[in-house]
This record gives C-alpha cells, sequence and structure tokens, in this order.
C-alpha cells in the first residue's frame, strides 16, 4: 500500500547518520516536514538534490518546517556524503519499511535492464502528521523551489 495525501505519516523506524534506529513519526511529531527520497549518496542528480536542499535550508528553517533525506545508502556512506558536500540537510537510511510504505521502492528500467530501485520522490507533512503534498519522478531542477513554496503555504512561515 502507498500513502496518499491526507495519510498520516508511517510509524516506520530509520537510522540516523550515527546508526542509532529512531521513529519517523516520533522524532517529527507536532512539526511539519519535507521527507524526500533519493536513489544513492554521491551520484551526480542526488549530490545536486543534497545541496539544494541545503542551500535552502535556512528558509524552510524560517518556514518552521524540518528536512529529512532518505536512501539505503548506511549510516557511513551518509557521514562521507555529508562531510563531503559540506551538507546541512540530515540524512537517514531506511532499510526497506519506509520504501514500502511511501511506495518508493519501484521497477525501474536502464538501458533495457530491469530492476528495484528508489523512486526520486518527495512528500510534505503538516503540523499534525498528515500528507498535504506529494512529488513523485521528481526531476532536480527547481524541484526545491516547488517544494519551499508549498512548505510556506502550510502558514508557519
Amino acid at each position: 500500500m502507498t500513502i496518499v495525501p491526507g495519510d498520516p505519516l508511517p510509524a516506520v523506524e530509520l537510522l540516523d547518520p550515527q546508526g542509532e534506529r529512531f521513529s519517523l513519526a516520533a522524532r517529527y511529531a507536532g512539526t511539519p516536514l519535507v521527507l524526500y527520497f533519493y536513489p544513492k549518496d554521491d551520484t551526480a542528480g542526488c549530490t545536486r538534490e543534497a545541496q539544494e536542499f541545503s542551500a535552502a535550508k535556512p528558509e524552510f528553517d524560517a518556514a518552521e518546517v524540518q528536512l529529512l533525506g532518505v536512501s539505503k545508502d548506511s549510516a557511513a556512506k551518509h557521514r562521507k556524503f555529508t562531510d563531503k558536500y559540506g551538507l546541512t540537510v540530515p540524512l537517514a537510511t531506511d532499510e526497506g519499511a519506509a520504501l514500502e510504505a511511501f511506495g518508493t521502492w519501484v521497477e525501474k528500467t536502464l538501458y533495457g535492464r530491469h530492476y528495484m530501485g528508489i523512486d526520486r520522490s518527495t512528500f510534505l507533512f503538516d503540523a499534525g502528521g498528515r500528507l498535504v503534498r506529494e512529488w513523485r519522478k521528481v526531476r532536480v531542477p527547481r524541484h526545491v523551489e516547488q517544494v519551499l513554496a508549498a512548505a510556506r503555504e502550510l502558514g508557519a512561515g
């Protein structure tokens, strides 16, 4: 089953960059959240997306909206990625539960080869923990601007 607008933030667990397990719903209770899923640390599109979210983080902070990037990469890989590019957006590791809950683990095709991977997707939750907006099959250019505009519409900032 895939999350749809109006649904609550799923009660799934992720790993922070130190490898500590946390509940997504518990950690972000009572605060608007932008949750974005991306395929892989240190690849061109994913790096650009993380850099753009990091650059816009002060504006998300001003709107009182939290940011969290999620991939299947390990906590150690996230730390290395963050350090290499000076990222300020927090990253988390999913072992599969969040990908399933959000419907972002999908079949992909590249050069005729079929494989399973993460569909670049972004989700905006309000302070009540309800999904208010989703972007699927994201293209990186201008995406962060679109998400920030929607986040500002929540009225927090």
